[in-house]
């Protein structure tokens, strides 16, 4: 039963939602956060030669990897959740916070070509997986996007 189930990782993706981005943009944009925090994770803990893709999208580890936050989300299931904040300071600060803690972020600045008038901009923020609690201790109070 799916409602029974719980993640015990998640990835917290957080959105600028004073910037009115398209539907597309913010797509872009969440895309470009999770794969950048996932690979500096990988990257961090020595996995990314580890990680075998198979021809239906499944990602698997070599299964005698010690669980880890970032393992478990990979083997126990992807979580994202998508929260926002809205402002620039707000997302500087919960980057600032979350590295204070020692968690892995992709802190997204978006070029400004096709949005946001040529001017570089930070629209999102991603967090590496990490224990459910520990996730909520650093986004519990921020709303769902």
């Amino acid at each position: 039963e799916l409602s029974s189930f719980m993640y015990t990782s998640k990835m917290m993706i957080v959105m600028r939602r004073d910037l009115k981005m398209r539907k597309g943009k913010i797509a872009a944009q969440a895309g470009h956060a999770c794969v950048t925090a996932i690979l500096k994770a990988l990257q961090r803990d020595g996995l990314l030669s580890c990680i075998h893709i198979e021809e239906n999208g499944a990602i698997t580890l070599p299964e005698d990897l010690p669980e880890t936050p970032l393992t478990a989300w990979f083997t126990r299931g992807e979580a994202k959740i998508c929260v926002y904040v809205d402002s620039e300071e707000e997302l500087l600060a919960l980057d600032q916070k979350a590295r204070e803690a020692d968690v892995t972020t992709a802190l997204i600045l978006d070029a400004g070509f096709t949005e946001f008038h040529g001017q570089p901009t930070y629209t999102a923020l991603a967090f590496e997986p990490l224990e459910a609690e520990r996730a909520d201790e650093l986004t519990g109070g921020l709303p769902l996007y």
